[in-house]
């Protein structure tokens, strides 16, 4: 092969495999070294050079350079070369799919459902497969061959000759990356997602704030008549999102986190040595804060990080023997009494409650700003 060929060669591998022209020469002069030591019977100390202009192959050693064809290598040799060459050019193509990728962690990426392999979905992603395993898709999702699919980079791996790419539907930056698609403030980073918490297929709450006092950070969101919103619930397949305004208050986050419950500050009282609060409300309330198998108060206390007790003021005085509740904690400072719902989560922060089926989550302007936002659903969908 003379070195024009041998050019057109490189330039043609570099489209095919979308290697560096550089990665395909060091692969190359690994290749010819290996080929030519096996000829030769030469140790590691020779070395081959590939001029990277002119294409000319030079051979050296520890005591110059060495006269010898390519041509005159052999059969054994030559295949020696061959294997060596594609192997190096697999590696190649390895590290590049994998510094790709690795880059792209935690990022929103799209591809099309190719197969099932046992519990693992695969997914087609252009140059490469990545996979969907069953932990990290949602219970009620289902997916068919062909199917157009939405997912987090959440790990990228080298496994062997491969690299492999584990995909996410229930990680929270999933929602996240969502909200910056469709919403520009959010991507322009105009409003900020403070925290994301979920029970994936069930229900979301997301804490924003707006560093432009101008422009509602739940509003913007929501989108005119909850467009914006809509979009990623359907993306979610019915998943509801709660949209509450963060607060560096302690206690006006976890107001706002138990949303759509009526709860009054006066109300919420910390006890920072447990790194819990009791919330006190009304009867009525009190199935709106707990939630759908507790679902709303633990994820409150997800977004808050703190562990909440709900009970009516019934309740307390009664498993507190009358005495009432003090800030700071528990009257006599013997600790949480057992509470008719407790959560204890990760730590993540909130206030604010929208939903798009709410009225006031339609009429949400962008430019203006929002008061209290929150919907009074049914005790069910509570």
């Amino acid at each position: 092969m003379n070195p024009d060929e041998l050019l057109r060669l490189i330039d043609v591998l570099q489209i095919q495999k979308d290697v560096s022209k550089e990665a395909i020469f060091l692969a190359l002069e690994d290749a010819l070294a290996q080929g030519v030591r096996k000829r030769l019977g030469m140790g590691e100390d020779l070395i081959v050079t590939i001029n990277r202009t002119s294409a000319e192959v030079t051979v050296e050693d520890e005591e110059g350079e060495i006269e010898i064809e390519m041509a005159e290598l052999g059969r054994i040799a030559a295949q020696a070369v061959k294997q060596g060459f594609f192997q190096r050019l697999r590696e190649a193509e390895r590290d590049t799919l994998y510094e790709e990728y690795e880059n792209r962690v935690g990022t929103l990426i799209n591809g099309q459902v190719q197969r099932y392999e046992g519990q693992d979905l695969v997914v087609n992603l252009g140059r490469t497969e990545a996979y969907l395993s069953r932990e990290d898709r949602v219970r009620s999702e289902t997916f068919a061959p062909g199917d157009r699919i939405r997912a987090i980079v959440v790990e990228v791996r080298k496994d062997g000759s491969r690299v492999r790419i584990q995909l996410s539907r229930t990680h929270p930056d999933l929602v996240r990356r969502l909200f910056e698609l469709e919403v520009p403030e959010v991507a322009d980073n105009i409003i900020e997602i403070k925290r994301v918490v979920r029970e994936p297929g069930y229900r979301t709450k997301m804490a924003v704030t707006s560093i432009d006092p101008k422009i509602d950070s739940i509003g913007a969101c929501v989108g005119v008549r909850g467009s914006r919103i809509k979009a990623v619930i359907d993306e979610l397949r019915g998943e509801r999102i709660d949209i509450i305004r963060w607060s560096d208050s302690l206690e006006t986050l976890i107001m706002n986190g138990l949303k759509p419950a009526s709860i009054h500050l006066d109300n919420i009282y910390p006890d920072e040595e447990r790194h819990a609060a009791i919330v006190l409300v009304e009867e009525d309330q009190q199935s709106f804060a707990i939630g759908k198998r507790g679902q709303n108060v633990r994820l409150a206390s997800k977004l808050c990080g703190w562990d909440i007790d709900i009970k009516t003021r019934d309740q307390y005085f009664a498993s507190e023997e009358g005495a009432p509740p003090t800030e700071g904690g528990t009257p006599d400072g013997d600790g949480l009494a057992t509470s008719e719902a407790t959560a204890t989560p990760p730590g993540e922060n909130a206030p604010e409650s929208t939903t798009p089926d709410s009225p006031a989550a339609e009429a949400a302007p962008i430019e203006t700003t929002v008061t209290e936002v929150t919907t009074t659903p049914s005790e069910d969908e509570a």
